[in-house]
């Protein structure tokens, strides 16, 4: 039985859906925030059937400070405040850098990186002043350490790197409280979010099995264990840290000589 409440940012669909059902599974009371208000309402209710001992669908825009303020105070008086959180809501458009719109550059950076810093600025508050320590793992990606070799990545690319950052960071400034802060790092995963943009799914996993060593794209269940794992006692003494799980994408040079 999982003592905690635990909170989910993007959790209507793809690893944050799948993170939401592993901890319902194992008795966690879960608050599924997402912009999606439908998806957030359909993972809560499958949560409870996964066995939750409560959840709740909360609408949450992780990129307006007033609405991440209010989600988190709608969740705690549902199902109480979290000890665990996992700030995941992310979005990916890509372009070449020379023709990237401010406008959209100014979104993904919102989303990826201003919606980590609202989620675990939130958290944190609650668990300090609490009293009590917590775990918070936010997503970040490959593509904070090398190139992406679909290129037009710039922006992802950045904001995915300022996570990484951030997160370092915030472990040693909360290491005091006893609140952990991680990063589980998912390569290719087999979710909607991949095939952003039209790309056809057939061809990715195609170009997986080809890249990727171990020869496939990895389902959303794979990265929801090793983000419960870090959100765990498990990982007592994990913090600052990042989790790859991304089928050996990153150990592989690419240079095949």
């Amino acid at each position: 039985m999982w003592a905690e409440t635990v909170a989910v940012t993007g959790a209507g669909s793809g690893i944050g859906r799948a993170v939401l059902l592993a901890a319902a599974a194992r008795g966690a009371r879960v608050a599924a925030l997402d912009v999606d208000t439908v998806a957030a309402t359909a993972a809560a209710d499958a949560a409870l059937a996964a066995g939750a001992a409560d959840a709740v669908a909360v609408a949450c825009d992780v990129s307006s400070e007033p609405s991440v303020v209010a989600a988190f105070d709608a969740a705690a008086a549902a199902v109480g405040d979290p000890g665990a959180v996992f700030a995941n809501a992310g979005i990916e458009v890509n372009a070449p850098l020379h023709l990237f719109p401010v406008s959209s550059w100014e979104q993904v950076v919102a989303v990826n990186l201003v919606g980590v810093f609202l989620t675990c600025r939130e958290a944190l508050r609650r668990l300090v002043e609490a009293g009590r320590g917590g775990s918070i793992v936010c997503t970040s990606s490959p593509a904070a350490f090398v190139g992406h070799s679909g290129g037009g990545n710039s922006a992802y690319a950045a904001s995915k790197g300022g996570v990484s950052a951030f997160v370092r960071s915030a472990a040693l400034d909360y290491a005091p409280h006893g609140i952990r802060v991680n990063a589980v790092v998912p390569g290719a995963t087999d979710t909607a979010m991949l095939t952003t943009g039209g790309a056809d799914p057939d061809v990715i996993r195609a170009a997986a099995a080809i890249q990727v060593p171990l020869g496939r794209l990895g389902r959303p269940e794979e990265v929801a264990a090793a983000v419960l794992w870090l959100l765990s006692d498990e990982a007592s003494y994990v913090t600052g840290s990042h989790l790859v799980c991304d089928g050996g994408l990153l150990a592989k040079s690419a240079n095949d000589f």
